[in-house]
């Protein structure tokens, strides 16, 4: 088993968590009511799941401290772009999820305070970026793919540039299930790419293939774009997320990896899955890893 103990993640228990309005087309709140004698206990089981699959292959986990009244908060992901121990907190587009907006920067201020993040940053004002969500960065290429359309707006790309200072490359997204780039698209460490092609504009698709070579190109089938296939967390060689087919499985196997699934289904009711529930806090850039050795020797 591949440990990989420098990963951190902030992720936030789903104390709170439900399905109460909808915002996307994965949410149903009368869906939710009526079966929450189940779903509620069901998502705190799935919950540690994932909180201890991410232990097991050598995570380490942060706290954010739910807060009543905002479900949503459990998709940390969302709250913040992490880079290189600066975090450029997220700005929401629809007002059921600004109210996350304060306890977000209350979070990391407390990261910052044990000093797990240098700098915390803000957008813009009229920009919205919901995250890492709509922010995936790529080690292989040194970029973030950036989407862009239902919650996050083309500016934010400028504002991800210069702050960080890496290339962001933006795509619209096309198709309302998959909102968020998190949803839509996942890098892998070998430097491959699993995306569902139906989710991007062909402008989009068309970027994506000139930027990644046909051999490290792992588009998604429907089934496995509903399975939240392309929504998965890498560590090292495992990769873990809510559930896959066989055929992906064994596309992922002969790559080298490990498929760890664990399943997510409460949460898919609410548009989200494993990358969507955690947040990487210890990423660095290329730029940045070469400092630090030029810095220590």
């Amino acid at each position: 088993m591949t440990k990989n103990p420098k990963a951190r993640f902030l992720m936030c228990r789903p104390d709170h968590f439900g399905v109460s309005y909808a915002i996307n087309p994965w949410m149903d709140p009368e869906s939710w009511t009526q079966e929450s004698g189940t779903l509620v206990p069901a998502s705190q089981r799935e919950w540690m799941a994932l909180h201890h699959a991410l232990t097991e292959v050598g995570g380490a986990i942060e706290a954010a401290h739910g807060v009543p009244g905002i479900p949503d908060f459990v998709f940390t992901a969302n709250s913040a772009v992490v880079l290189d121990r600066k975090a450029l907190l997220a700005r929401f587009r629809h007002p059921e999820r600004q109210q996350e907006e304060p306890h977000v920067e209350a979070a990391f201020r407390g990261l910052q305070a044990r000093g797990l993040i240098d700098r915390i940053e803000r957008l813009p004002k009229g920009v919205v970026l919901e995250g890492a969500g709509d922010c995936v960065w790529d080690g292989t290429r040194q970029l973030f793919w950036m989407g862009h359309g239902p919650r996050t707006t083309a500016a934010s790309r400028q504002a991800v540039e210069e702050i960080f200072g890496v290339q962001a490359v933006a795509l619209e997204l096309a198709d309302p299930r998959f909102y968020h780039m998190d949803t839509a698209l996942s890098v892998l460490p070998g430097g491959e790419v699993m995306y569902i092609p139906g989710a991007f504009t062909a402008a989009g698709k068309g970027t994506i293939h000139e930027l990644v070579p046909p051999e490290q190109r792992i588009p998604l089938g429907t089934a496995d774009a509903g399975r939240f296939a392309a929504n998965t967390v890498a560590l090292g060689n495992t990769l873990v997320l809510s559930s896959c087919g066989n055929r992906l499985r064994a596309e992922l196997r002969e790559r080298g990896y490990r498929v760890l699934a664990t399943s997510l289904a409460s949460f898919q009711r609410s548009g989200g899955s494993a990358f969507c529930l955690t947040l990487r806090l210890d990423r660095r850039s290329a730029a940045k890893r070469e400092l630090r050795k030029t810095v220590a020797a």
